[in-house]
């Protein structure tokens, strides 16, 4: 099969956080007829997917990534019956749909884990230990949330290794029946028509089954203060070298359907857990967190990363500036400035790869500043005043002026932020030159040129702060130069203009300055 067969090679998979993307009913919370209700301003965005967080049943501990049941859909959210529904009218739009499978742990409210508890026949579907004789944890693993990565439990006078929340025990990929329950979740979704999967986590389905130490972190550089966690290499209990195998174990169960796409989240040790492996022996793509972190503006944060995944040849990357789990782009890298936000989606667009644009970056959201009673969200909770969590980019989609910007005619779940006002959809559908205007015109760019899509990315060199590279397709050429600071540059600006943010004049960029030109 060519490569320009296969659907997700440089489409644009549109993120929705589906508890903030539309309420249609009006209990404060989004659900799937609100995205239903909104497939007409996906299809005019122009993107080709559409990736849902997770939308089974759950205690919301952490807000679906602990799920309870992995063959229904929440409450919260509608129905089976809803998903089949919206699945059809996405694909009546030419739009396709991906779920977020959270297959590395399970909530501690699940069945399965509730017959493990009891030590019936799933007591091994999980990864249980001693304590040592003096009642500590059974190795030195830290949890990502904070703490020992193990809870103890009464019942079975042993302790269950959780790597996030303790609400979360890790599923056991190494029982051959816990990893066929799982690989039957996904078959359970591709039967009912799904396009693919978001995996979460997908670098930590295996663990070390002598339960050894992890290594501790040399490096100063990787002691970021906001998870202790950093403070050792997870070498053990996760991102094990044979990681790949269970990769392999997804990637042959989503193969057996036709046209369907699976990525996973690479959050640590991506080269190591297999997340840079070809697409004939692990996943079909994947992603890995630089480019989420980065928060300096400026060329070296993009040339660092693509010089990396050179060494991957036949890797195919997913690109991201921003999801559910990091502030707003724009805010992120700067002024979270219209222009600033502008710069970064026609740089993100412009990047080889499969691009996942996360809900509310086409119209430029900043992040939202949100008390410390307003959060929701665990890590909020455990590290404030230093580290506000992950809500700031989960506030509802400001869809048009009014109560709740138009999200909801309830209380919303999250606050919705003063700083998005001024942002709505509709507002920005009025206006040529609104950023989601912007973003429009690049999504539609992309689409016709090949070169965006498919295309080599070769760096041409340029003084700081312009970036400048070349894609290549089938002997068509693109420039694609870009201004990563808040001053006018000078660059040379040859061939055909096919995309410019702010002014160009003969003596080069402005300030955030976009260019892309045909050759």
């Amino acid at each position: 099969m060519g490569t320009t067969t296969l659907w997700w090679r440089g489409a644009t998979v549109y993120q929705i956080y589906v508890r903030s993307f539309f309420d249609s009913d009006g209990d404060g919370h989004g659900d799937l007829p609100g995205v239903l209700a909104k497939l007409d301003y996906l299809a005019d965005l122009g993107v080709d997917a559409i990736w849902l967080s997770p939308v089974h049943p759950s205690p919301n501990r952490d807000w679906g990534y602990d799920v309870s049941d992995y063959e229904a859909i929440h409450s919260d959210y509608g129905s089976t019956a809803d998903l089949e529904t919206l699945i059809a009218a996405a694909h009546a739009h030419g739009i396709r749909v991906l779920l977020d499978e959270v297959l590395a742990h399970t909530s501690d409210e699940h069945a399965w884990f509730r017959d493990s508890l009891t030590g019936g026949g799933k007591a091994d579907w999980y990864v249980w230990a001693d304590l040592k004789p003096d009642g500590t944890a059974p190795n030195n693993w830290l949890s990502a949330f904070g703490g020992p990565a193990w809870a103890y439990q009464p019942l079975r006078r042993k302790a269950y290794h959780h790597k996030f929340l303790r609400q979360q025990p890790k599923l056991n990929w190494r029982h051959p029946d816990a990893r066929a329950a799982a690989l039957n979740v996904l078959d359970f979704w591709l039967a009912k028509g799904v396009d693919g999967f978001r995996l979460d986590v997908a670098n930590a389905y295996l663990h070390d089954d002598a339960l050894t130490d992890n290594p501790v972190e040399a490096s100063e550089a990787g002691w970021r203060w906001s998870a202790a966690a950093n403070f050792q290499k997870h070498w053990m209990d996760s991102n094990l070298v044979e990681n790949i195998e269970a990769l392999d174990a997804v990637r042959r169960t989503v193969d057996a359907y036709p046209d369907r796409f699976v990525f996973g989240e690479f959050s640590e040790e991506a080269e190591r857990s297999g997340g840079f492996a070809d697409p004939e022996t692990g996943l079909h793509a994947g992603y890995s967190f630089p480019l989420l972190h980065a928060r300096k503006l400026g060329p070296d944060f993009i040339r660092r990363h693509f010089e990396m995944l050179a060494r991957f040849e036949r890797h195919w990357p997913c690109v991201s500036f921003c999801n559910h789990d990091v502030p707003r782009t724009a805010s992120r890298f700067g002024d979270a400035s219209p222009p600033l936000a502008r710069l970064l989606l026609a740089l993100l667009l412009a990047l080889r790869g499969t691009v996942l644009l996360y809900q509310g970056e086409e119209l430029g959201l900043p992040e939202a500043d949100l008390t410390r009673e307003q959060l929701r969200d665990p890590v909020g909770d455990l590290y404030w005043p230093a580290h506000k969590g992950r809500d700031g980019c989960r506030t509802p989609m400001p869809w048009a002026p009014g109560h709740a910007h138009g999200f909801t005619t309830g209380t919303p779940w999250l606050p919705a932020a003063p700083e998005h006002a001024a942002l709505t959809a509709a507002e920005q559908e009025r206006d040529p030159h609104s950023t989601l205007n912007f973003t429009r015109r690049l999504l539609f760019l992309r689409k016709a040129e090949a070169a965006l899509r498919l295309g080599t990315l070769r760096f041409v060199e340029a003084p700081p702060p312009l970036l400048v590279f070349e894609r290549e397709w089938d002997g068509r050429r693109l420039l694609c130069q870009f201004n990563m600071s808040d001053q006018p540059v000078a660059a040379d600006l040859p061939g055909e203009t096919l995309m410019l943010n702010g002014e160009a004049t003969e003596a080069g960029l402005a300030a955030y300055g976009a260019r892309i030109s045909r050759l």
